[in-house]
């Protein structure tokens, strides 16, 4: 029942961790929306929650092999970065080379951070109902 529990909350917890990863990273292209050259970033949220969380919903942790001879190679897994940085293509594109569309990034930046609010209180409404489980 616990290690139940805490698969869900390893979940929810990728997935904030991801949020707050992109919302500064959309922040960063509102605060050079007026800095030439500068191109757009962002990453694709369900791509990279999947890489996370793994094909059967938990990401492996690291692996290290144990060495029984001095003559024998380490050997470590670990598991790549979820998100990799994509560049935003510009819808319309500037003189000065600055991909920022100010209207994308808005929305962009609103609709991360209602679902990253909504992330929240679904983890507190589920701390509460397992809070409410275990009183007498």
């Amino acid at each position: 029942m616990i290690n139940r529990a805490g698969n869900d909350f390893d979940f929810y917890k990728q997935a904030i961790g991801l949020r707050q990863h992109r919302q500064e990273v959309l922040a960063a292209n509102i605060a050079n929306a007026d800095t030439p050259n500068y191109k757009a970033r962002d990453f694709d949220f369900s791509a990279a929650l999947r890489a996370a969380t793994g094909a059967d919903g938990l990401r492996l942790p690291d692996t290290a092999l144990s060495l029984t001879s001095p003559r024998h190679i380490p050997g470590k897994a670990a598991t790549p970065d979820a998100e990799r940085l994509l560049y935003r293509q510009p819808l319309q594109p500037s003189l000065d080379g600055n991909t920022v569309d100010m209207d994308v990034e808005r929305v962009q930046f609103a609709d991360n951070t209602l679902r990253y609010q909504t992330d929240l209180t679904i983890i507190s409404q589920r701390i509460k109902a397992m809070m409410a489980a275990m009183q007498p």
